[in-house]
């Protein structure tokens, strides 16, 4: 009965940790997200005001060549 005892070790080879991952800052997300909303804002103002731009000078423009509507007005020229 003691042979039945009497048994092979099992050998279990246990692989070492990878190595620890680096933590997910939400702050470096954040900047990034800002960054790029930031970009897009800034991006938009410029846009906005060059085709603002282009519009008051087309409207000044045709209105500067445009005769009065009535004889007894008077334009301004702003």
């Amino acid at each position: 009965m003691l042979f039945l005892l009497q048994q092979q070790p099992i050998v279990v080879n246990v692989d070492p940790p990878p190595p620890a991952t680096p933590s997910i800052s939400y702050g470096g997300m954040l900047l990034s997200a800002l960054g790029l909303v930031g970009l897009i804002v800034l991006a938009a103002f410029i846009v906005g005001g060059i085709v603002g731009a282009v519009i008051i000078w087309r409207q000044k423009r045709a209105d500067a060549s445009a005769p009065p509507t009535d004889p007894g007005h008077q334009r301004l020229r702003i």
